[in-house]
Parts: C-alpha cells; structure tokens; sequence
C-alpha cells in the first residue's frame, strides 16, 4: 500500500544502513529481498534495479572470503531472468575470487555448462573462437552427432581449469587465517590475544600479497570485529596515507568520531596527518570524497556523523580543540589542552593564548599536577624580567589548589629556586623560603608514625 511512495522511505533506511555496514551480507540480501517484493518484476526499470543493487553488494562486498551467500544469490535471480550467458559471466568472476565454498562454485559451474547448449551459455564471440579452434584440431574419425556440442563443453570446462586451481591455491593461503577468526562481527567484550595475532597476521599476509582491493576489504572487516583496538586503525591510516588521502581522512574520522573518541594517539595521528597535507583552512575539505584508487565502498565516503562536532577546519589547532571540547573527562581533555598550548606556543608564538588554554584547563581540573609544571614551564621559559608576576601567580595558584602535599613540596621549591635565580625582590625570596619550610614541617608532620607504635 502506498506505492513507490510507501517503497521509498525503508529503501532510505537500507541506504543508510549499507552506508554504514557494506560488509554485511544480511543486510545487502534483505535490501534485494524487499526490492524483488515490491518492484514490478515485468518492468524492465525494475529488472535494471535490481540488477545495479546486486552490482552494488558484490563491489563492496565481493570479496569478502564469507561472500558466498552473495554470490549465489546473484547467479541464481539471473538465471531466473534466463539470462545465461550473464550466469556464465558472473561464474567467470566467481571462480577466480578466494571464497570459503570455492569448490561448491566450481562444481555449480560445471554443471550449467554440461546441462546447457553452448549458444545458450557462450557469447557469440567465444563460441566461434572454440569452433575455430576444434576445427583447426585433427578428428581421428568423423564426428558423431552431437559431439561437437560436448567437445565444446569440455574445452569450455577446460579453459577454466587452471584458473580454478590458481583460486584453490589462494584459498589455501587464507584458510588458516579465516579458521582463526571465531568472533567477526562487533563486540563491547575483549578479543583473546590468539584473535588479536591472527588478525596482526592476517593483514600482515594481504599487505605482502599486495591486491589493493583485497588489502581494503580486509581492513574493513578488521575494524568491524576489533573496532576498539586503537593499533588497527593506526595500521589502516598509514596504509592507505600511501595511496589516497581522502581515504585516509575517511578513517581518521571513522575512527575519532565514532569508535576512539577517548584514544589520544589517534586523534594526534590524525592532527599530523592533516599538518603534512599543508592544507590550508580554504581548501581542506570537511569530509571526504572518494578517491578512484579507493574501491567506492560507502566506508570511503561517510557522511558527517550527526552526533559529533564537526570540525570546520583540519588544522592541528582545531583538531585539537574540537577534540578537547568533546572529551567530558577531566584528564583526557586536559591532555590535549596540554598538547593544545605546546602547538599554540611553539609553532604559532603565542604565549598569550597558550597561556588561556591551560588557564581554562585548570578551571575544569584544578587538581592536576600535570596543567601546573605546563603552565609553569611556559611562563619560565619566557622573558624573566617581564614574566616575573605570571610565574609567581603560577606558583600560588598551584600551593593554593587541592594538590597532594608531595606535589606542593616539589612547586615550593621551585618557587625557592625561581626567586633565587631570578627575583627581583629579596623579601619575596625569604617569604618563599619561610613558607616553604613550613610546607615541609606539614608533610612530616602527616608522615610520623604514631607514638604508640
């Protein structure tokens, strides 16, 4: 009921979910299902629909070594449709692809060629090649009826041997690897280290083997089961940073936006990466666009999440402050607040403005020791002689917070040494030394053991 118009809004929801799961068969042979339910199967429209869908799954989704199902599905709507020759073609592409039932594959394919008239299954083309070459053989005796149908069949069967045996070989390969894998799909729970190595070795494998498209699928497959392990996604970026940018950015931001927001080193990956492109604010794009080295999988061209800031330029700079700004614990975002004013101070000269990032870093997390000795050695490092009030401010605030005793010890003495070496005040520097020994009574005090034992 409702037509195209009702068809039209789950056919979204499916877009949207192969956008996001290319990989997943269930997905991709359910779309199929509905499509063939609900088109018109007399119209030729309809029959071309289906047809670029099935197009579209085996692109993305052909050579997955589990794709079988896939495939399968294909060879058999188009035999519906009594298209042979097009069976013929799809087997063609079938029996060279590393696939888990390879051998079933190739037994389906004898079998049509054997239960079909050659003209039927062959294009004109090949057809007349074959004939021409039997011709051109010397028969022993005269043909019976019929035999130059089977001679056909078998030189057709023949000509494919090898390149099933070359499949077979590859299949062995990848066997053990695919044995390894027990957990494919997504899970919160931690993979077993044996998972973890067999993927390690796995990619390992592809890389040294060296098909791009090959190489592509099965990192996307990895970052589906171990979508929470930092170290493949770092592995996938520096592969394809080889190959296409955009594709990389692509999984930077799958991968910071999605899966690892909280995972540091990505996220300063990432920073680099885009610092290296030389990139300025004007011409870095704000999403990725497909590279034609890349395979057009939805993965290569995501949408902007919807839940996730986006950043409207890929400098260092901003990258970082977005990624502090959407970090809600203290400690992490006082980590890029920290690598935040390192940038602003050292490549951008300006301490001013380093100086408010970890200033506003300390508001929200006044109790970490790791903001003050930043702050302080930016402040130190500057002029003296100018610089003299914001250092002592640095100071106070720090043996004024929350701080544990140990760690207004080690500040207080700085300050001591600060003030002797660069003070313009004598009574500051014995205040500072007064207040410090008084610092030191206080944490001994807190140490002695009672006197009762």
């Amino acid at each position: 009921e409702g037509g195209e118009m009702g068809r039209k809004e789950p056919e979204t929801v499916f877009e949207r979910g192969l956008q996001s799961i290319p990989l997943s068969m269930d997905l991709w042979i359910h779309y199929i299902s509905f499509l063939q339910s609900t088109l018109d199967p007399g119209d030729p429209e309809s029959v071309q629909k289906i047809r670029g869908v099935f197009e579209a799954a085996v692109a993305a989704a052909g050579m997955d070594f589990r794709s079988d199902r896939l495939w399968e599905l294909y060879v058999e709507w188009e035999r519906a449709q009594g298209e042979l020759r097009a069976v013929t073609a799809l087997f063609d592409r079938l029996l060279s692809m590393p696939t888990q039932l390879y051998s079933h594959h190739w037994e389906r394919f004898k079998e049509h060629v054997l239960h079909n008239p050659p003209r039927d299954i062959l294009t004109p083309e090949e057809l007349l090649w074959l004939r021409s070459k039997l011709a051109a053989e010397p028969l022993p005796k005269e043909p019976e009826p019929g035999a130059a149908e089977e001679q056909i069949r078998e030189l057709v069967i023949s000509m494919r041997q090898q390149i099933h045996a070359q499949n077979e070989a590859e299949v062995g390969k990848r066997w053990n690897f695919e044995e390894g894998i027990k957990r494919p799909y997504f899970h919160v729970k931690p993979l077993e280290r044996a998972q973890l190595r067999n993927w390690r070795d796995y990619l390992d494998y592809e890389l040294a083997a060296g098909s791009h498209e090959r190489i592509i699928v099965l990192f996307e497959r990895c970052v589906i089961a171990c979508a929470l392990y930092e170290e493949f996604w770092v592995k996938y970026t520096r592969y394809l940073e080889r190959h296409t940018v955009a594709g990389a950015r692509s999984v930077f931001q799958r991968a910071c936006g999605y899966h690892l927001p909280r995972k540091p080193n990505i996220h300063l990956l990432w920073a680099a990466f885009e610092e290296k492109q030389g990139e300025s604010p004007e011409t870095a794009p704000n999403r990725p666009e497909t590279h034609p080295e890349t395979p057009k999988t939805p993965q290569n061209t995501p949408k902007a999440p919807q839940n996730v800031p986006k950043c409207s330029q890929n400098t260092p700079e901003a990258l970082l402050r977005e990624a502090a700004a959407s970090t809600p614990a203290p400690p992490l975002a006082s980590f890029y607040a920290v690598k935040l004013a390192r940038q602003v101070l050292k490549v951008q000269k300006n301490l001013i403005k380093a100086r408010k990032v970890l200033v506003e870093a300390l508001d929200r997390d006044p109790e970490n020791a790791r903001l003050y000795a930043n702050l302080l050695e930016m402040e130190c490092g500057a002029d003296v002689r100018q610089n003299e009030g914001n250092a002592m401010s640095c100071f106070e605030r720090a043996l004024r917070s929350g701080l544990p005793d140990e760690a207004k010890v080690v500040f207080s003495q700085r300050r001591v040494e600060f003030l002797e070496d660069f003070g313009s005040s004598i009574h500051s520097l014995l205040t500072a030394y007064d207040e410090h020994q008084k610092f030191l009574k206080q944490r001994a005090a807190r140490k002695r053991p009672p006197e009762n034992g």
